[in-house]
C-alpha cells in the first residue's frame, strides 16, 4: 500500500496560508462594508482552504469516499469560480455582473447537486490521495471544464487585462506587477488540476500552494499602491473606485 510522502503534506501549509489570507481580506472588507468583489474573494479563499483542508485530512487520517466527494466539490466544482466572480464585479457594470453570476452560478449549483447525489466508486479509492475517479457519474466531470473555463477567463484573463491596463495606460508598475502575479497564481492550480485528472494529484498540491502565495503577494502589491486611484469610468461607477483591483 503506497504511503504518504512529503508532497502530500503540502495542503496543510496551503490551508494555513488560506486562513491568514482570509483574515487579511476580512480586515480590509469589514470597514468597507464588504463590497461584492471582496465578498466573493473571501468566499473563494474560504473554499480554496476547504479543499486543501480536505486534502490534509486525507493525508493525516486516511481517505474515504465521502472525503473525496467533498474534496471534488470544493476543488473541481468550485475551484477558482468565486475568485473569478469577484473579478467580474470589478470589471463589469453591476447589472451585467449580476447577470453573469446568476447564469454561471446556476451551472455551479447543478454540478454541485450532481456531485452530492452521485454514487461513489469505492474500488477507485486511494488511501492517501483523493481522485475524481471515485465519482460514479463520470458525466459530472464533463461539467468542470465549463466552470473552470469561466473561472480562468475572468480570474486569469481579468488579471492580465488589469496588468496591461495599469502598465501601459496608467503607468502603475506596482499594480501591474500585482495583477500579473495574480494571473500566474490563478494558472498554477489549473495546471495542477489537469495533471491530477491524469492521476498526478501531487502536482495539484504544489500548484495550490505556490498559486495561493502568488495570488496573495499580487493582492498585497495592489492594495499597497498608494498613488491616487484611476477615476472611475462609466463601467465601474457603481463599484468602489478607491479600492485597488485585487485582480
Amino acid at each position: 500500500m503506497p504511503q504518504a510522502g512529503f508532497v502530500h503534506y503540502l495542503p496543510i501549509a496551503t490551508t494555513l496560508v488560506s486562513i491568514a489570507f482570509l483574515i487579511a481580506i476580512s480586515l480590509r472588507a469589514i470597514p468597507r462594508k464588504w463590497p461584492p468583489h471582496l465578498l466573493w474573494w473571501a468566499i473563494g479563499i474560504t473554499t480554496y482552504g476547504l479543499g486543501t483542508a480536505l486534502e490534509s485530512s486525507v493525508t493525516l487520517f486516511g481517505n474515504s469516499p465521502e472525503l473525496t466527494r467533498w474534496w471534488y466539490w470544493a476543488g473541481a466544482i468550485l475551484g477558482g469560480y468565486p475568485l473569478a466572480t469577484g473579478t467580474v464585479y470589478l470589471l463589469m457594470k453591476r447589472r451585467l455582473a449580476h447577470l453573469c453570476t446568476a447564469i454561471s452560478l446556476a451551472v455551479v449549483v447543478f454540478a454541485s447537486v450532481a456531485v452530492f447525489l452521485t454514487p461513489l466508486n469505492t474500488d477507485a479509492l486511494e488511501p492517501h490521495r483523493p481522485s475524481g475517479a471515485v465519482i460514479g457519474w463520470q458525466w459530472v466531470r464533463l461539467l468542470t471544464p465549463f466552470i473552470n473555463g469561466y473561472a480562468a477567463l475572468f480570474l486569469v484573463g481579468g488579471a492580465f487585462y488589469s496588468a496591461f491596463f495599469f502598465a501601459f495606460k496608467h503607468n502603475k508598475g506596482r499594480r501591474a506587477l500585482g495583477t500579473t502575479l495574480i494571473a500566474i497564481g490563478g494558472i498554477l492550480p489549473g495546471i495542477g488540476g489537469g495533471m491530477a485528472k491524469a492521476g498526478i494529484v501531487e502536482a495539484l498540491y504544489i500548484g495550490e500552494l505556490v498559486g495561493l502565495i502568488l495570488i496573495w503577494l499580487g493582492y498585497h502589491f495592489c492594495i499597497t499602491d498608494k498613488r491616487p486611484p484611476v477615476p472611475a469610468s462609466d463601467n465601474t461607477a457603481d463599484n468602489n473606485p478607491a479600492e485597488p483591483a485585487p485582480a
